[in-house]
């Protein structure tokens, strides 16, 4: 990695900000793309090698074009990591359901608008959790329909792996040497599955379930890191090989139906672009 300059939003805890340290010790010059600078700044305290620190509220689109104005350098690797789960009902500052707006809309837009200057891959984080999703465009923001913070995770998640399939596709078209890739951790322990504490047998059954599909940190960045740097096709989707991809070493795994649904991954970067006001740069891309 020595040489090369790296954005991972996110990046201040959890697998992004494993993901930016091992990248880091590898040589690369890495960049923490994050709404909070000083968690930022922890975060890198504890890196070897150079980091640097950006602010980047990915809730904001505003937020998210300034940084992409900003960055004037090359970049060899963007993942696009940070994302919320399951919160209470809420909007972005643009008025988007939030973890639509935030793990959707916000990708999509910096993503976009970085890619003139991107020289190598995209990678982008998604979930199990889009194999219970549906892209619903009657209601993508919840507008009508009672709020299900899970449904709007599971959506949210699909329209990652929508919106990588559908990138790649395009870069192909236009001859771009890009690549674009996808991951999803597992069953990070720290992150997804936590007892809720509901009386002492109760607690210890969870904990045992949660030791036994889910792994750490340090092991869900894995499949992160293999589609950032294995020799892997575009499209492709890593994830753990072991028993319900909850853990284990990083291999190349399967997606739901829908995510493999070319017309609607079409049309969801078409509602894209609308709502975000950020096309596809084909003119400006790196070409074979």
């Amino acid at each position: 990695m020595t040489g090369r300059t790296v954005v991972v939003t996110g990046a201040n805890s959890g697998i992004g900000r494993v993901a930016a340290r091992e990248l880091a010790a590898k040589g690369a010059r890495v960049v923490l793309a994050v709404r909070n600078p000083d968690k930022g700044r922890e975060a890198a305290a504890g890196m070897t090698g150079q980091v640097e620190v950006a602010r980047l509220d990915l809730a904001d689109q505003s937020s998210v074009r300034a940084f992409a104005e900003g960055f004037t350098d090359p970049i060899d690797l963007l993942i696009n990591n940070a994302g919320v789960m399951i919160p209470p009902f809420s909007r972005t500052a643009d008025g988007f359901e939030l973890q639509f707006g935030t793990n959707h809309l916000g990708h999509f837009a910096l993503t976009n608008l970085l890619l003139p200057r991107i020289t190598g891959r995209v990678v982008t984080v998604s979930s199990n959790g889009h194999k219970m999703g549906s892209i619903d465009f009657d209601d993508l923001n919840w507008d009508r329909k009672p709020y299900r913070a899970m449904t709007a995770y599971a959506q949210s998640k699909l329209a990652n792996l929508l919106f990588t399939s559908e990138l790649q596709r395009r870069l192909t078209e236009a001859a771009s040497t890009v690549v674009a890739t996808a991951a999803h951790p597992g069953a990070a322990a720290t992150n997804l599955l936590r007892p809720d504490g509901r009386g002492r047998v109760s607690h210890l059954v969870q904990k045992a379930a949660v030791n036994f599909i889910s792994q750490s940190e340090d092991d869900g960045a894995l499949p992160t890191l293999y589609a950032a740097v294995a020799d892997i096709p575009g499209n492709s989707y890593a994830g753990p090989r072991g028993f319900l991809e909850g853990r284990g070493a990083p291999e190349l795994v399967g997606r739901s139906k829908r995510a493999q649904d070319a017309e609607v991954a079409r049309r969801l970067w078409e509602v894209s672009e609308k709502l975000t006001g950020v096309g596809f740069p084909r003119d400006a891309l790196h070409a074979v």
